[in-house]
């Protein structure tokens, strides 16, 4: 993305980086479902229930 640091304006700075999308390449697919590497919890909790 555009490096926006220098630039003051919230507006400005907006248009810059919404450019800078429309011009990068778009994104693959994703190979692995999104939360696959999340610590699972389920497990955990069952321990906590009678508290």
């Amino acid at each position: 993305m555009a490096d926006t640091k220098k630039i003051e304006d919230r507006q400005e700075r907006k248009k810059v980086k919404r450019a800078a999308r429309k011009k990068a390449a778009p994104k693959a697919k994703r190979t692995t479902p999104r939360g696959s590497n999340k610590q699972k919890v389920k497990k955990l909790v069952r321990g906590q229930s009678k508290r």
